[in-house]
């Protein structure tokens, strides 16, 4: 009787989980939950994070980038203390095969699912790396636990691909509008970075996420991310030529800095030596910086609103975005974790000051606003960083409440974008999976392409004769017209090339050759794991229409066509269309 309840139960479960995938309501009821858990898990991290600094620094009121001065500088030791924590979770963690799979990298390749504790690593090593003062935003953990927590109810309700890729989408963009609360912002961070797409079906349920999300901080009593604006302006043509050069600014400020980076980073990976203690090290290095200025600690939120206020000197400005900079590289360089979302906001407000201050040296005649110089760079150089114009242009709609300076913004990010995508063509996120061997160049769906390979797709029908074979026995073996080309194994029953029917039975070839004279392709073959993409390039390479495929040890276990693999090639990305776009 127990196990028929059991059985009853499962067919419940099944059943709604059939109800919900097939029900439109059904999954924006469920996106909204996964904002609800996502706002609720930001501020949790925020809350964290803060206290940690408090624990450390003494930090209140403030954000710990806003003090003046670090009046104990012991309490920097706190930064090499927590590289000793990462250190300590990467000895814990070393039996682990593979990273961590974030949320851009598991919607692109991955289908968006994300098992549970790689959001835990990931969060918790972006707390530490934050909380310690390293130059990290907390906007990596945030995402990560939005879109974890909505893979794993994607994962328990079996969701479809698509949606199961929306849903952690929302969850992500959801997290970083709790974060600023601007969930329209979250909603367009959600399209943009962690879907890749925007689609009429995935509207509601990304914007129920973003919605519920910034219920939650609204509920908690959080107050809302704003910066004060020039209220009163009149914004020319010519402004619009300005700003479109402080858009190109920040993009190359944003090239240089991911280039930087990722420079640190395999330079400190060449030392062998230091590599368990790396974090330690990046620690010890960041604390002569915060003593020259505590602006260079964490994100930056609290020194760009310092900022703002007090408006400080050109000089001023150029020591702390070379040193913010120098920071932010040697954080992510020896280990500490997190993003540079946040950083690059604050970084892009030091540029548009500073530009702001240049251009008023000019005999131009040009007074700009300080202030809208600012956050035109947060938006610009923020694009340039993490992709997503309209994001940022949604952002500081919504931080600013200022509609007259959407117009400079979105230029500014748009131009911004374009000279980064021509020139370099990463955001930071996908710029690192790259560096890692990843082929993710956006967060696009690419898992298909990596899942049809050539022991998928390949044919096991084909023709196979022994190399040593004289044309007169392969004559007699292979009738004309029977097959186009044969496989050639040696005597072990290894691959050693391909031979076509019609050059075997060519009249000028005299009898008593032997058939593997005649061979071809004798290097290009395929392995079982080879994707679609490698596959069109080696028929490319090779000038082929026909490739084997060769396992390990050189046994042949299949051939594959050119044609076959572009007829499936092409099937596959008309079926992710119309996926995506919820055709039958």
């Amino acid at each position: 009787m127990r196990r028929a309840g059991t059985n009853a139960l499962k067919a419940l479960i099944v059943r709604q989980r059939r109800r919900l995938r097939e029900s439109e309501m059904a999954f924006i009821v469920l996106a909204l939950l996964a904002g609800l858990a996502a706002g609720w898990m930001t501020n949790l991290q925020a809350w964290l994070a803060h206290s940690m600094q408090e624990v450390f620094y003494g930090v209140t009121v403030n954000r710990l980038s806003a003090l003046g001065e670090i009046k104990h500088p012991w309490r920097l030791l706190a930064l090499p203390l927590g590289g000793l924590a990462l250190v300590a979770m990467s000895y814990i963690l070393r039996r682990r095969r593979r990273a961590p799979i974030d949320v851009v990298e598991a919607n692109a390749l991955h289908s968006g699912q994300i098992p549970f504790v790689d959001n835990l690593v990931i969060s918790a090593q972006t707390l530490i790396s934050n909380g310690v003062g390293a130059s990290v935003g907390l906007e990596a953990a945030y995402a990560q636990m939005g879109g974890g927590v909505a893979s794993v109810l994607g994962q328990w309700f079996k969701l479809r691909r698509t949606d199961m890729r929306t849903l952690v989408g929302a969850g992500a963009g959801a997290a970083v509008g709790a974060a600023f609360g601007a969930p329209l912002a979250g909603a367009f961070y959600a399209f943009e970075i962690v879907i890749g797409s925007y689609t009429p079906a995935a509207v509601a349920p990304v914007v129920a996420a973003a919605l519920g999300a910034a219920f939650i901080t609204r509920a908690l009593g959080v107050e809302p991310y704003l910066i004060a604006s020039s209220a009163d302006r009149v914004l020319t043509t010519g402004d619009y030529f300005v700003y479109v050069v402080l858009g190109l600014a920040c993009a190359l400020v944003g090239i240089a800095l991911m280039r930087l980076v990722t420079f640190a980073e395999m330079q400190v990976q060449k030392v062998g030596r230091i590599s368990r203690w790396k974090p330690v090290i990046g620690g010890l290095l960041l604390m002569p910086l915060a003593m020259v200025t505590p602006q260079t600690l964490s994100a930056g939120h609290g020194a760009m609103h310092l900022n703002l206020a007090m408006q400080p000197a050109l000089q001023f400005l150029l020591v702390v975005l070379v040193l913010k900079i120098a920071a932010s590289v040697i954080s992510l360089s020896f280990g500490f974790r997190g993003g540079l979302f946040f950083a690059s906001l604050f970084l892009g407000s030091l540029v548009g000051l500073i530009f702001a201050a240049l251009i008023a040296m000019l005999p131009l005649n040009i007074n700009l606003d300080v202030n809208d110089a600012a956050l035109v760079g947060m938006a610009a150089l923020a694009v340039s960083v993490v992709g997503g114009p309209m994001t940022l242009a949604i952002l500081m709609l919504e931080t600013t409440h200022d509609f007259a300076l959407m117009g400079v913004v979105l230029t500014a990010s748009l131009v911004s974008s374009a000279l980064t995508r021509e020139t370099f063509g990463y955001s930071f996120s996908t710029w690192r999976l790259h560096v890692r061997g990843s082929i993710v160049r956006s967060p696009r769906d690419i898992g298909w392409m990596l899942s049809l390979t050539a022991g998928r797709i390949m044919r096991t029908d084909w023709v196979s004769v022994p190399a040593d074979l004289s044309i007169a026995d392969f004559r007699a073996r292979v009738a004309l017209g029977s097959t186009s080309k044969a496989v050639l194994l040696d005597g072990d029953a290894h691959y050693v090339g391909i031979v076509t029917t019609a050059s075997a039975y060519n009249p000028e070839t005299a009898p008593e050759t032997q058939v593997g004279t005649l061979a071809t392709l004798a290097d290009n073959t395929l392995s079982p794991a080879t994707d679609i993409r490698a596959m069109l390039k080696a028929f490319d390479l090779a000038a082929a229409d026909e490739l084997a495929v060769v396992d390990g040890v050189g046994n042949v276990v299949g051939v594959v066509t050119e044609r076959h693999a572009r007829r499936r090639y092409f099937e596959e990305i008309e079926a992710s269309q119309r996926a995506l776009f919820g055709e039958t």
